[in-house]
């Protein structure tokens, strides 16, 4: 097992996090999880048999801790998922700013931190970076402030592999549009129409990660059957 390969997710704990975990556990990874609800991660890591570390994707410290946490546990990294976000479905001409700053440094600065931390691992192991994006970072929503952070990783995806491709490392935005996951629950309710699970956005992520050496998939948008934007 000291071969198996080794990732480290962000917002491990649900949704689409907690997916991609199971995910690549079924296929033989070993996996560290990230998170802020830690009644909720620590719940999801004993359901998992696995250790975890639990922190701030918006904090540098924190990041830094969980990456130099994961190659402690398990000697190696070769896939980091940027997958912590949250949205505050409002808009800026209407919306409550007391919450954007946090959505801004979760959603952007996060993955970049992220990005920062463990690339020494990665070019050691030649392995892959995965953000978690959104359908919101193409198409433009009336005053959609999370659209924007959605918008700024699209950009930072294809900024990093222009960068770290040199260094043999990967770099695949996944872009899901609507899925069933406990980001709707600040909205209140799910939103209208057919929506995608977690698990089968996982699928997209894990056949990224599972790409034979030398091929690097770039940008994978994955919406419902149904949804129009």
């Amino acid at each position: 097992m000291s071969d198996s390969p080794v990732a480290l997710i962000t917002g491990g704990g649900s949704g689409i996090g907690a997916a991609v975990a199971r995910q690549l556990l079924d296929a033989g990874h070993r996996v560290a999880v990230t998170g802020r609800g830690e009644p909720r991660l620590r719940a999801f890591a004993e359901e998992l048999g696995n250790p975890d570390v639990v922190g701030n994707a918006a904090e540098y410290g924190d990041v830094k801790a969980a990456v130099d946490g994961t190659l402690k546990e398990f000697g190696r990294l070769d896939t980091v998922v940027a997958n912590a976000g949250f949205a505050t479905h409002d808009t800026v001409a209407a919306g409550d700013p007391a919450g954007w700053t946090e959505m801004v440094l979760t959603n952007v600065l996060g993955p970049a931190l992220l990005i920062r931390a463990s690339i020494d691992a990665l070019k050691e192991s030649r392995g892959r970076i995965v953000l978690v994006g959104s359908v919101a970072g193409f198409v433009h929503g009336p005053g959609n402030i999370y659209g924007a952070t959605k918008w700024a990783v699209t950009g930072l995806a294809e900024n990093a592999r222009r960068e770290v491709t040199e260094f043999g490392v990967g770099v695949t935005l996944i872009a899901p549009g609507r899925v069933e996951t406990p980001f709707w629950d600040s909205y209140g309710s799910l939103p209208p129409g057919h929506l995608l699970t977690a698990d089968q956005i996982a699928d997209s992520v894990v056949w990224a990660v599972r790409q034979p050496e030398g091929v690097d998939i770039n940008t994978v948008v994955v919406r419902p059957i149904g949804q129009p934007v």
